[in-house]
C-alpha cells in the first residue's frame, strides 16, 4: 500500500530552473517520467483522466530505496567545553505536560544512550519527574518522585547532583494545588558514581540516539510547554533553585549560571537563546509552536508581541514534521521553451504508481493575458488531513458511509508524514503549523475525498482544481499558471501583465500580502474571476526564515476543527492577529470577492435560478447563449449540482460593494446544509437549507475603478460542473462568456456611465 511516495523541494520553477525530487520506494526501481497534468478525474463517467508526457533527460529508471520520516520537534544545544566541564550541576524548568502517562519522555537532557553517559531530566514511564545519571561505565542511575503529574498544569521541576556528596535531589512543584490531588513531590537519592560527561548535544523535549546522515536523531519526544529551561554547574539548594527561576539572579547564583534559556526572545526564528554570557544557544527542531502562553501568563495581554516576558514556553510534540529531510533521487530542469502549466513527476514501479505535482511558470515578458492562480496555500494547509479517520461526526456531515482509498489507510498507519491544520496533534492541541517539504498524498490526480457529494467525481482541492485546466484547454484559452506562494512573494507586480486572474474551487488561505495584492489588482483595472467557494477566509502567514510552510491561529470565530487556548491567537512568524479575515476590519471575504461563505453541506449539490438582476444590460455578455429561464448547474460532478459544499452569498453590511449585480441565486439545499458557526448569534434550529435563506451561493458581478471588474460563483462544487456533457452546458457557457470578455482588455464602464 502506498510503496512509492515523495516531494519537490519547489512548488513552482520556470524555464530555466532546477527542481528536485526526493522518493521513496519500497521496491527495487521504478521509472520516472515528466508529465503535464490536464484532468486528474478517473470517474468512469467523468470527462476522463488526461496527462502529456515530457521528454526530458530526467526521465528514466532509478533505483528505488526507502527513505524514513523522523517526526517530533524538540530543541538541540551542540555540546561546549562549558557543558562538558560539569561535575556538580542543578537542572530546572516549568513545564506544562500534556501527555504525562504515555511513557518516558525528555526534558532536559544531556544523556548518551549508547554510552549510559550524562544526565537527563526526564518524565519517567510512571509519569512523574525523574533523573537519569550514567557514568558509562556501571550503567544508569535513576532518582524519581514517584509522583504522576497532571496534564495540562504547571509544574516547577528541578533536579540537581552533588558530585562531592554523591547525593540526588528531585522536586515537581505545581504551580497550582487542588484539594485531593497529590501531584507534589521531592526525592533524594545517592549516585556515588556520579555521572560522566559526553559530548552528545544537549535536548530539550527529546533525548539524542546519534549522529548521522547530516542531522541529529533523537527519540522520547516530550508532549507540552517548556518554558524558561535553567542549567547551573553546582547542586544548589532550594532557596537557590527558587532564584534561578527568575532573572535578574542574585550575585551568588548568577556565578553558577552555565545556560538560562529564555524561549520568548527571537519567537519567529528557530532559534532558542540563552541570555547567559556562555551563550549556549540553540536550535529548533521540527517546528514547535512558538508564542505560547508561558507559566507567568495574567491574561491581560493577548499579544505576545506586547508582553513577551509572558510567552516564554514552546509547544513541543512527538507528531510536529517540517522537513521529511529525504535526499535528492532526481531533478527536472525546465526547457526554455516549456509553457506554463501543472506538471508532476511521475513514478511507477508494477502496479504501484505516485505522482510529484508542481507548477510551472511562464517565462518573464511571455505572459499570456489570463493566469489561473493555484491555491497551493490551500493544498498546504489540507495537505494529509485525517478528517477521514478523526472526525467523530463525519458521516453525520456527510450523510453517507465514509470509504475510505488506500492513501487514507497509508496516513492513519503513517502518522509520521505529518498533519494538516485541520488535524489535532496526538495530544489534543490543534496544528499551527504546515509544510509542504514532505509528501502531501492528497495533492495530487486521481485522489477523491469523502468531502464533496455522495455522488459524482467525489474530487475536491488539487484534483477538482484539474478539472479547470481541462476545460481551459478543451475551450482553446491560452493562460499561465502561478500560485500562491509566488502570489506571496512578489505581491502585485506577479498580478500586473494578466488581464484577468482565475481562482481555484478553495482559495481559502491568505496573507496580508496575498490579500492587498488581489485587491488592490482588482482595483487597479484587473479582473477576478472567483470560481470557488469559502474563499479569502482564513488568515496564515509563511514563516520569515524558512521555505515551504504556513502558520494558521484559529480563534473564538470562524468554523474550524480546532480552537486555540486563549492568548495564543497571534501568528509566532509575523506577530500578526490569526483567525478569519471577516473579524479583521474592512477585510471581508465580501470586500474582494463580493460574497463571502455563508454555509457548508457535503452530500447533494444544488442550481443557481437567474434573478431579475441578472437582465441588467451590464450582464447580458455573461448570459448569451443561455435561456431566461435556464437553471444554472442542475447537473455536475460534485453532488450533482455547481451549487454546493462549502457556499458563500453577497452581503453589503460585510462589504458586497452597493452596485454589485446578484445574477442568481442558489436553491433546495438539504437539511445537511448548515449555516456557517460565524453566522450565528446564538443558538437556534433554523439553520439548515430548508428553513435559512441564508444558506445559498450567490453568483455576483460588478465593475471596479480603472476598468476592471469581479465575477464571483460563490461555490467549491462549481469547477466540477464545467465538463458536464463534453462541455456543453450553461455553466461551461457562461465563464467562457466572461472569460473571454474579462481577458478583452476595453475597460469596463463605471455602472451609470455612458
Amino acid at each position: 500500500m502506498l510503496k512509492i511516495t515523495g516531494y519537490s523541494d519547489e512548488i513552482s520553477v520556470r524555464p530555466g530552473e532546477t527542481v528536485s525530487l526526493m522518493v521513496s520506494c519500497e521496491l527495487p526501481d521504478y521509472q520516472a517520467d515528466i508529465v503535464r497534468l490536464i484532468c486528474g478525474d478517473t470517474n468512469p463517467d467523468g470527462p476522463g483522466y488526461k496527462e502529456e508526457p515530457v521528454e526530458s533527460p530526467a526521465s528514466g529508471r532509478y533505483e528505488g530505496r526507502r527513505q524514513a520520516i523522523h517526526a517530533g520537534s524538540c530543541a538541540i544545544v551542540p555540546s561546549s567545553d562549558v557543558l562538558e566541564r560539569l561535575e556538580s550541576f542543578t537542572v530546572q524548568a516549568m513545564i506544562w505536560p500534556t501527555t504525562p502517562a504515555r511513557g518516558e519522555q525528555g526534558l532536559v537532557t544531556k544523556w548518551n544512550e549508547a554510552e549510559q553517559s550524562g544526565f537527563a531530566l526526564i518524565v519517567d514511564e510512571g509519569g512523574a519527574l525523574a533523573l537519569r545519571l550514567g557514568d558509562g561505565r556501571s550503567g544508569a542511575q535513576v532518582v524519581s518522585t514517584g509522583k504522576a503529574l497532571v496534564e495540562r498544569k504547571w509544574y516547577f521541576v528541578a533536579a540537581s547532583y552533588d558530585t562531592a556528596s554523591g547525593r540526588v535531589s528531585v522536586h515537581q512543584e505545581p504551580l497550582m494545588a487542588h484539594a485531593g490531588v497529590d501531584d507534589a513531590g521531592s526525592a533524594v537519592g545517592d549516585a556515588p558514581s556520579g555521572f560522566a560527561a559526553n559530548d552528545s548535544p544537549l535536548v530539550m523535549a527529546a533525548q539524542f540516539v546519534r549522529e548521522g546522515e547530516g542531522r541529529t536523531f533523537v527519540d522520547r519526544h516530550y508532549n507540552g510547554k517548556i518554558d524558561g529551561p535553567r542549567l547551573a554547574n553546582r547542586a544548589l539548594e532550594r532557596a537557590g533553585m527558587e532564584q534561578l527561576r527568575v532573572e535578574p539572579f542574585p550575585d551568588d547564583v548568577r556565578a553558577a549560571v552555565v545556560a538560562a534559556w529564555d524561549f520568548s526572545r527571537e519567537i519567529p526564528s528557530t532559534r532558542i537563546i540563552d541570555s547567559s554570557s556562555n551563550r549556549l544557544d540553540g536550535t529548533l527542531v521540527n517546528l514547535p509552536t512558538r508564542a505560547m502562553t508561558g507559566h507567568n501568563w495574567s491574561g491581560e495581554e493577548m499579544c505576545w508581541r506586547h508582553a513577551p516576558e509572558q510567552y516564554g514556553a514552546i509547544h513541543f510534540h512527538d507528531d510536529d514534521l517540517y522537513d521529511a529531510g529525504w535526499e535528492v533521487d532526481f531533478s527536472f530542469t525546465v526547457p526554455d521553451d516549456l509553457r506554463s502549466g501543472v506538471y508532476a513527476a511521475r513514478l511507477r514501479s508494477g502496479e504501484e504508481e505516485a505522482y510529484i505535482p508542481f507548477a510551472v511558470l511562464p517565462r518573464p515578458g511571455h505572459e499570456a493575458r489570463a493566469a489561473f492562480l493555484l491555491p497551493t496555500f490551500d493544498y498546504m494547509a489540507y495537505a494529509n488531513e485525517h478528517m477521514m479517520f478523526n472526525a467523530p461526526a463525519g458521516e453525520l456531515w456527510t450523510g453517507q458511509l465514509m470509504a475510505l482509498q488506500p492513501v487514507h489507510m497509508f496516513l492513519n498507519e503513517h502518522r509520521e508524514y505529518g498533519l494538516s491544520l485541520y488535524d489535532s496533534h496526538s495530544d489534543g492541541s490543534g496544528v499551527s503549523y504546515s509544510s509542504r517539504l514532505r509528501p502531501m498524498l492528497n495533492m495530487r490526480p486521481k485522489v477523491q475525498t469523502q468531502w464533496s457529494g455522495t455522488f459524482g467525481s467525489k474530487l475536491r482541492e488539487f484534483n477538482q482544481d484539474l478539472f479547470l485546466t481541462d476545460w481551459l484547454e478543451a475551450m482553446g484559452h491560452e493562460y499561465d499558471v502561478i500560485t500562491d506562494e509566488d502570489l506571496h512573494e512578489r505581491g502585485l507586480d506577479l498580478l500586473r501583465p494578466y488581464s484577468v486572474i482565475l481562482t481555484g474551487g478553495h482559495p481559502e488561505y491568505y496573507t496580508r500580502r496575498m490579500w492587498d495584492a488581489v485587491y488592490d489588482y482588482t482595483q487597479q483595472g484587473g479582473r477576478l474571476m472567483y470560481l470557488g467557494g469559502n474563499g479569502y477566509f482564513w488568515r496564515c502567514a509563511t514563516h520569515t526564515e524558512l521555505p515551504g510552510v504556513l502558520e494558521v491561529r484559529r480563534n473564538e470565530n470562524g468554523t474550524r476543527t480546532w480552537e486555540g487556548r486563549p492568548g495564543e491567537f497571534y501568528h509566532s512568524f509575523t506577530g500578526e492577529f490569526g483567525g478569519v479575515w471577516r473579524s479583521q476590519g474592512h477585510t471581508a471575504p465580501q470586500v474582494i470577492a463580493g460574497v463571502g461563505f455563508t454555509a457548508v453541506g457535503f452530500d447533494r449539490s444544488s442550481y443557481y435560478r437567474r434573478t431579475e438582476a441578472s437582465f441588467d444590460p451590464r450582464a447580458a455578455f455573461i448570459f448569451e447563449g443561455i435561456g431566461d429561464d435556464e437553471l444554472i448547474g442542475d447537473f455536475g460532478y460534485h453532488g450533482g449540482g455547481a451549487a454546493g459544499n462549502e457556499i458563500d452569498r453577497a452581503d453589503q453590511r460585510l462589504g458586497t460593494p452597493p452596485h454589485a449585480l446578484v445574477l442568481a441565486s442558489s436553491e433546495n439545499h438539504g437539511p445537511l446544509y448548515l449555516l456557517v458557526v460565524e453566522e450565528i448569534l446564538m443558538s437556534s434550529a433554523s439553520i439548515s437549507g430548508i428553513d435559512n435563506d441564508m444558506v445559498r451561493a450567490d453568483l455576483v458581478f460588478y465593475e471596479t475603478p480603472g476598468g476592471g471588474a469581479v465575477f464571483s460563483v460563490g461555490s467549491i462544487a462549481f469547477i466540477s460542473s464545467l465538463p458536464w456533457n463534453g462541455y456543453d452546458n450553461n455553466v461551461s457557457r457562461m465563464v467562457d462568456n466572461v472569460l473571454r470578455r474579462f481577458a478583452d482588455a476595453t475597460p469596463f464602464p463605471e455602472p451609470g456611465a455612458a
